[in-house]
């Protein structure tokens, strides 16, 4: 199946769109621009954000368009930006749960999509496939039960990038 997302794994062109170093399990922060700013640190660390600031800008001026909560307990912010490098996806999991302005309440299953500003549609289409996904229950159930950041990884990879 053709998806039209960057490898799984990495190659010297194409880093994979999620790695455990992506991944927090313990993801705390008192608002969303905490929690966006915890993942978002891992995205520096990792090189595919230049300038967190910058990032995070583009983030918050997204959302004021319209929250990025939606129901079920999920969060994802997200931007095109010209301080990202390679699509990427972060994913933090907060059991006391941020306000995303989801109608349903916090949300404790956070993804955070960041995409080059001229890299055409990546951002909607993982937006889009992880946004199907995560109308299931099942998904949901076993991104909050996952024992490591590797069984995220392995996860998303299955159910959202089809690999």
């Amino acid at each position: 199946m053709t998806t039209g997302f960057p490898p799984t794994t990495p190659s010297p062109s194409a880093p994979a769109l999620i790695t455990a170093d992506l991944v927090d399990l313990d993801l705390t922060g008192a608002d969303r621009h905490e929690a966006t700013g915890s993942l978002l640190a891992r995205l520096v660390k990792q090189g595919r954000v230049t300038d967190a600031e910058g990032f995070l800008a583009d983030v918050r001026a997204r959302e004021e368009q319209m929250p990025t909560g939606i129901e079920g307990g999920i969060g994802i912010p997200h931007a095109r930006s010209e301080h990202v490098t390679e699509p990427t996806l972060a994913f933090g999991r907060c059991t006391a749960g941020v306000d995303f302005g989801a109608a349903d309440g916090p949300a404790d299953l956070i993804f955070l999509i960041a995409a080059p500003a001229g890299g055409g549609q990546e951002h909607m289409k993982v937006l889009s496939s992880l946004a199907r996904r995560l109308v299931h229950q099942s998904f949901r159930d076993a991104l909050r039960a996952a024992s490591s950041p590797d069984a995220v990884v392995e996860l998303v990879q299955k159910e959202v990038l089809g690999r």
